[in-house]
């Protein structure tokens, strides 16, 4: 029998139970960046966008990026060494991340048991003290220190890989001279 997805509950249990310092603020489900857009001016922090991707062989990706950042989708592939990627379907996400669409997260890597989810985090998370996330649904924020998400991957077993986007986006971007 299938063991169910760790809840909010469970969430915050490894946080304390980790000294992870977080704040959570509840708030109608939001189901986009644009969506949050007055929930983000209240809470201080880089707010976040996650993309639960897969590849063509089956290899799945959770992208954790602040929400301004352009992740080159069609690009990705080539720095991560694996096949051309799409969204990854919903019934995927349940089964290995154990959310829902709308409700992606980097805290949902906590319910990978088996770390069939390779992550990426986008270098410019670190680049903020505090980093905002739905706490595996999408009807609240919780707030923690962004050195801490290196902490929480590596409860959960997972090394993160960790891209500039913002450069990679610019390299792709270039003109190239005549």
């Amino acid at each position: 029998m299938m063991t169910p997805p760790n809840d909010r509950t469970a969430l915050i249990r490894t946080l304390d139970q980790l000294g992870i310092a977080h704040n959570t603020h509840d708030h109608a489900p939001i189901f986009t960046v644009e969506e949050g857009a007055d929930i983000k001016a209240a809470l201080p922090g880089g707010h976040t966008k996650n993309l639960f991707l897969k590849d063509k062989t089956g290899a799945l990706f959770l992208i954790c990026a602040l929400g301004d950042t352009v992740v080159p989708i069609n690009k990705l592939h080539k720095r991560l060494g694996c096949k051309r990627l799409s969204f990854g379907k919903p019934e995927l996400l349940l089964t290995h991340l154990g959310v829902t669409p709308g409700s992606v997260t980097f805290f949902s890597i906590l319910n990978d048991r088996d770390n069939h989810v390779q992550l990426v985090l986008d270098k410019a998370l670190f680049e903020h003290d505090i980093v905002n996330f739905h706490p595996l649904k999408n009807d609240a924020t919780t707030a923690i220190a962004a050195g801490d998400l290196l902490t929480f991957a590596a409860h959960t077993g997972h090394t993160p890989i960790t891209i500039d986007f913002k450069a990679l986006h610019e390299a792709h971007n270039t003109p190239s001279k005549p």
